[in-house]
């Protein structure tokens, strides 16, 4: 039997499993063509409310909404086995990888979004994004989009692919968490040096606590850790000449353990992937990328990246803080937004509600020229 066990995803494709594959999606119930949405201005629509036990394996959405930076204006959340409080709730772009609102192509393992050159006249509506990861539920699974945009939601597709199963949910699967946080801006600690532009290396400060740590994810239970989408208005250097905000080290924070934390990086390039600066721009691989990237060379301006720990996924049994430096030792005050994504037994605990609208929009948008102060 040994020889038949499959090696590779694409090994277990021969593999017949039981399972009942369904759908729900944006189809026109008439026969017609209008297989779309209509979600008016401050109203929540219901993609998905499933009953059962099973697994949603996909979802691929577009929209066309005409109210500037309308991807961190609409907000996603998932509810699972009768929850209240949602296991998932971020704004959509940003949960689909898209920092900032800000329309950009790429591809990676468990997200993606595809983006063309055409526009409408607030911003990109010819536009789809996927999401793969999988997400198990015992006995219930609802999904909603929220308009909070002040224009409707003119056209909203979408598929949500799952699997049904006569089994029960076995105790040792977790259920899908994803949650968005942002500080607008960071707070910064700043430090003095007599060195008149000091190397990377040689920059003045330290910390050995992480307390002033941007805060990607704070959880509490038993589960694991699977990545992050974080985005950085960088516009607050650490001097005159030293621009670059990525000296700031990732650090992970285990079942409540104080310093040092079990996981301590050397710098925010490092963790997500690249190096140097992120000397490469916009690129995407399986794990991780650059899906918005300012100038290599004086680095001011909108950065997002991802990095997607699906071969070392980080576990906890009691609690989890992941967080990084915002600049070396966070001597930097730049605007930092996230998305973590983690599996977690049981019950989580209660997410806040995602800022107002207005204080979650970016400082600054680069969509066709227009930069709002």
């Amino acid at each position: 039997m040994e020889f038949w066990q499959p090696n590779s995803p694409l090994g277990g494709l021969a593999h017949v499993k039981s399972g009942r594959s369904r759908r729900e999606s944006s189809w026109d119930r008439s026969g017609g063509n209008r297989d779309f949405a209509v979600v008016p201005a401050g109203e929540t629509f219901v993609i998905a409310d499933i009953a059962g036990a099973g697994r949603i394996e996909h979802i691929w959405l577009t929209t066309r909404c005409y109210s500037e930076k309308y991807l961190r204006k609409l907000v996603i959340e998932m509810f699972w086995d009768g929850e209240e409080n949602p296991s998932v709730r971020a704004p959509l772009g940003d949960f689909f990888g898209v920092g900032h609102a800000v329309a950009k192509h790429y591809i990676s393992l468990p997200l993606n979004a595809v983006f063309g050159p055409r526009r409408g006249p607030k911003g990109p509506f010819a536009a789809a994004m996927n999401s793969y990861f999988p997400m198990p539920f015992g006995s219930h699974a609802k999904i909603q989009i929220r308009n909070e945009s002040d224009q409707p939601i003119e056209n909203l597709f979408y598929y949500v692919d799952y699997e049904l199963s006569e089994q029960p949910i076995p105790d040792d699967v977790a259920r899908f968490h994803a949650y968005y946080r942002q500080e607008k801006p960071a707070t910064a600690v700043r430090h003095t040096t007599e060195l008149e532009n000091p190397a990377p290396w040689d920059l003045p400060g330290t910390n050995l606590t992480g307390d002033d740590n941007y805060v990607i994810l704070d959880a509490t239970g038993t589960g694991h850790y699977v990545g992050c989408v974080l985005s950085i208005d960088n516009f607050d250097a650490s001097n005159q000449v030293f621009s670059w905000p990525g000296e700031g080290d990732d650090m992970f924070f285990i079942d409540g353990e104080v310093w040092p934390p079990s996981l301590h990086g050397t710098g925010t390039e490092d963790y997500f992937g690249a190096a140097w600066g992120f000397p490469s721009g916009e690129y995407a691989g399986p794990y991780h990328g650059i899906t918005l990237g300012a100038s290599p060379q004086e680095h001011f301006g909108l950065w997002s990246m991802f990095r997607w720990h699906i071969e070392d996924p980080v576990r906890f049994e009691q609690s989890l803080r992941v967080s990084i430096e915002h600049g070396h030792a966070n001597d930097q005050g730049n605007d930092y937004s996230s998305v973590a994504y983690w599996y977690q037994l049981g019950e989580h605990a209660p997410h806040a509600d995602l800022p107002p609208v207005e204080e979650r929009l970016p400082r600054r948008w680069p969509e066709h020229g227009l930069w709002d102060e």
